[in-house]
């Protein structure tokens, strides 16, 4: 098997991260359930963060799965301290979405099963290419 290009990488990490992002828009904006939008949503956003980091450098950085659950737990952790209801994000409705507005230790399960699931794949990856 011929090994992919980094541009190659890049421009398959950037139409996952095109088709996650849109999955993701349609199920915060649609899906009105109890399981999808709050768990599996969750679950996505960080392969959505993970491939947009891939997208702009597609080699490299072996524990970029624990950087995107750290960097979610990051997040989580300023919805904690309500950063969002400060007036500079109060008034902007795409800041009020990436940051979210409710910390949830829920969530941060969510994450860390999102990253394990990107781990796991990024170790079953490098086994084929072996």
């Amino acid at each position: 098997m011929e090994k992919a290009t980094n541009n190659q990488l890049r421009l398959r990490y950037t139409l996952a991260f095109l088709a996650l992002f849109a999955l993701e828009a349609f199920i915060a904006l649609r899906v009105r359930d109890r399981f999808v939008r709050p768990y599996l949503g969750d679950v996505m956003v960080v392969w959505v963060v993970y491939c947009f980091v891939r997208a702009v450098r597609p080699r490299g950085w072996k524990r970029l799965p624990l950087y995107v659950f750290w960097f979610a737990v990051l997040v989580e952790w300023l919805q904690f301290l309500n950063l969002s209801d400060l007036p500079v994000f109060a008034a902007n409705p795409v800041a009020r979405v990436v940051l979210g507005s409710v910390f949830d230790w829920a969530d941060i399960l969510c994450y860390g099963t999102g990253c394990l699931i990107l781990a796991l794949a990024e170790r079953w990856a490098r086994g084929r290419r072996k």
